[in-house]
């Protein structure tokens, strides 16, 4: 378990960071996605990426 953040006296839970680096993945992966045109793959786009954003944040919280 890593520390929590501390910003200017407010401390934060790491979970918070972990899902910010997990957007910021799924920023990128989403660029990628519109490249491929990968809507066309699956039946509700949205929901795939979300599951996808999960699953990002999953394996950091799992590999960190």
């Amino acid at each position: 378990m890593h520390a929590d953040l501390h910003f200017g006296g407010v401390f934060v839970s790491s979970f918070v960071g972990y899902a910010l680096i997990a957007f910021t993945i799924l920023i990128v992966l989403r660029l990628f996605f519109a490249r491929i045109r990968f809507s066309r793959y699956v039946a509700n786009a949205p929901l795939a990426e979300a599951g996808i954003y999960v699953c990002v944040l999953a394996l950091l919280i799992a590999l960190t």
